[in-house]
């Protein structure tokens, strides 16, 4: 069974990991561990509060299979947590790291993605980061990118995220596509 963290601060997208749990979760028996930076709740920029299993400080690359760090308002405000050290970690014990929206921008702030195809809301959000050298290797494109294991995207892909982060974790094979593309039908809208 796989162990997923997902790591949630105050004012984070919401909707961008949901897709990822669930499916991981209800659908894959995973088991999924949510976190925030000292273990207490955080709420949603949708205003869902939820209560954390644990603190950012337990969380480690030996105990799990894959890091997730959603998007939100943090890094706008600058009260995000600096990500560095865990992305790096994951990162050298070649466990399953995925940044989306603003996170994948705070990826690109840890050079982890310098060597790595990758993507996110734009590459000017990754240029004002100053630890970021990999401009090479952005791709500008609406769909997530995953380069071994390491998964970014924008955050309007939730969906090609969630695929791309099952694949990393060997996860994606027929139940999963099949569950993933029946939620997808029921939940298009009309033309």
């Amino acid at each position: 069974m796989s162990r997923i963290v997902i790591a949630l601060q105050n004012d984070y997208a919401d909707w961008e990991p949901a897709l990822l749990m669930a499916a991981t979760r209800y659908w894959l028996n995973c088991e999924v561990v949510t976190a925030s930076p000292d273990g207490q709740p955080v709420i949603s920029m949708g205003g869902l509060k939820v209560a954390t299993d644990i603190g950012f400080d337990a969380i480690n690359a030996e105990s799990f299979d894959a890091l997730i760090i959603p998007g939100g308002y943090a890094w706008e405000q600058g009260t995000a947590f600096d990500f560095t050290a865990l992305a790096t970690g994951f990162r050298d014990h070649g466990k399953v790291l995925g940044g989306i929206c603003a996170a994948a921008s705070a990826l690109a702030a840890t050079g982890v993605l310098d060597d790595v195809a990758h993507t996110g809301n734009s590459l000017a959000s990754h240029k004002k980061q100053a630890g970021y050298r990999g401009e090479a290797r952005y791709l500008d494109q609406p769909q997530a990118v995953r380069d071994g294991k390491i998964v970014t995207a924008a955050g309007s892909a939730p969906d090609t995220f969630t695929i791309e982060v099952l694949k990393a974790l060997g996860l994606y094979g027929p139940e999963a596509e099949q569950e993933l593309a029946e939620f997808a039908a029921e939940h298009r809208r009309p033309a």
